[in-house]
């Protein structure tokens, strides 16, 4: 810088004279040719992003600071996402902003400063995402049985792929679907993130299938190989991820944040292609031992069936010796039916006639009830009379008033118009007026067609008279020829 200092000097002894703009250059022109490409460390601090696309912090230690850039052509190839706090190597060169009158340092490539860094970073992250729930137990999910297509978010290069197809060709081959992916480096977490977001969306109905079991794998490799999956947008996708998901990253020794947001979490690829699938001569076996156990079930379900159906065959009563017993029972007793019945009628017919005998005729009857009223009349018209000549003594002795007398003889014809009514009601005579007839023969009632022979004198009994006839021989024949129908 001297020298170009020098050679610029008009003349010796004379202070040069510079523009503002001229020794703004040559500071640049001199930071730029003395240091060239630099890899500085440092902490993140007053991180900013402007709409630009372009970023600017600064980078700080125990005993300086220097302000940073990153050109917007540069972000997509830093390697990782900057943020405060976090203390990273930066590759780049310096320069001068003239316009300003300061320098800085122009970022082409970020890096985390050593393993405690990243893994500091790490459980930051890790603990605010178990604060929001990703990592509870409750949202974890069974794997399928018997999956009918994997799903494999891994790189094509290296074994991963072919160690994950080789282990379900030799346990159980199933359909395998391939989402290749960058599994470190620029742009791997949002490929992996894309991936899974991809088969999760997946419905079925296109050309690709539905995975019903995810595997999403890598081999192993350093803390920083492993980054892609501890990005806090994958973590993200792999806990909103609507197919249960094994995460197999790195070796067994190795943790990332996928495996605490996936399902299930296997120690190597090959472990997880175990996982998701049985060994098929195994299932084969035990389909077979089963089928064999529900045929010995069924076996005996069917022998203790058809012991309790032979138990209670023997238990149940001889069906054809009741029936014969019932037979024969039945025919006792029609039999003693058939000799029962006759008497039977014999008997109430005997009883009939009997009670038929017993029965007064309808002459003596009526010439009783005859009687009977006869005397009724003049016991009224004497105690009447009697009552009269009593009252009227009473009456002369006592000089009272003819009201008593004549209630008491209203009260008198009262009796006598229902002792009458009664009368009236069991004399032969209403019966008769009601249009029946009394038939006699011989001064006897005739209570049977059966009595009367053809050419037979009869009287009949009117209520206001009586009457002879005959019995004509047409009606003796059709009564004689009904008694033989019966």
């Amino acid at each position: 810088m001297n020298e170009e200092f020098e050679a610029e000097r008009p003349s010796a002894g004379n202070v040069p004279e510079y523009s503002v703009s001229e020794i703004s250059g040559a500071i640049r022109r001199t930071l730029e040719g003395t240091f060239g490409r630099v890899r500085v460390r440092g902490e993140i601090t007053e991180f900013k992003r402007y709409p630009s696309g372009h970023l600017y912090f600064s980078l700080k230690d125990e005993r300086g600071k220097i302000a940073g850039v990153v050109w917007r052509g540069s972000v997509s190839r830093l390697g990782l996402v900057p943020e405060n706090g976090l203390e990273i190597i930066a590759t780049g060169k310096v320069s001068a902003y003239g316009e300003r009158s300061n320098y800085q340092l122009v970022v082409e490539r970020m890096e985390y400063a050593g393993e405690g860094a990243l893994l500091a970073r790490i459980e930051r992250l890790r603990l605010k995402l178990a604060e929001e729930g990703l990592f509870d137990g409750e949202r974890k999910r069974s794997l399928p049985v018997l999956p009918d297509v994997i799903g494999v978010v891994t790189s094509l290069q290296g074994a991963v792929l072919h160690d994950i197809c080789t282990t379900l060709a030799r346990r159980f081959p199933r359909h395998v679907v391939v989402w290749p992916v960058a599994v470190q480096g620029e742009g791997a977490a949002s490929q992996v993130r894309a991936a899974i977001e991809g088969f999760s969306r997946l419905d079925g109905t296109g050309a690709v299938p539905r995975p019903d079991v995810l595997i999403v794998a890598r081999g192993g490799g350093s803390l920083e190989d492993l980054m892609a999956f501890n990005d806090e947008q994958v973590v993200r996708a792999a806990a909103a991820c609507s197919v249960p998901l094994v995460s197999a990253v790195g070796h067994e020794t190795d943790t990332t944040l996928i495996d605490f947001a996936s399902d299930r979490r296997a120690p190597t690829p090959t472990a997880a292609a175990e996982m998701v699938v049985p060994v098929r001569s195994e299932v084969m076996a035990d389909l077979e031992h089963r089928g064999a156990r529900a045929l010995s079930a069924l076996s005996h379900r069917l022998q203790t069936a058809r012991l309790r159906l032979l138990r209670a065959g023997s238990a149940l009563p001889d069906l054809p010796g009741l029936l014969q017993t019932a037979s024969m029972q039945l025919d006792t007793r029609w039999r003693r039916l058939e000799v029962a019945l006759p008497g039977f009628v014999r008997h109430k017919r005997a009883a009939l006639v009997a009670a038929e005998r017993s029965v007064p005729s309808a002459a003596a009857l009526l010439a009783g009830q005859r009687a009977r009223v006869a005397y009724l009349e003049k016991a009224l018209q004497s105690g009447t009379a009697r009552t009269m000549q009593k009252w009227h003594i009473r009456f002369e002795r006592q000089r009272l008033t003819p009201a008593p007398l004549q209630a008491c003889l209203r009260e008198r014809k009262t009796a006598l118009a229902g002792i009458c009514g009664q009368l009236d009601a069991v004399s032969p005579q209403a019966i008769l007026a009601r249009g029946y007839v009394l038939v006699t023969a011989q001064g006897q009632p005739v209570t049977s067609s059966g009595a009367l022979k053809a050419g037979q004198a009869v009287e009949l009994t009117f209520g206001d008279g009586a009457r002879e006839a005959v019995i004509s021989r047409k009606k003796a024949q059709k009564q004689e020829q009904g008694l033989l129908d019966l």
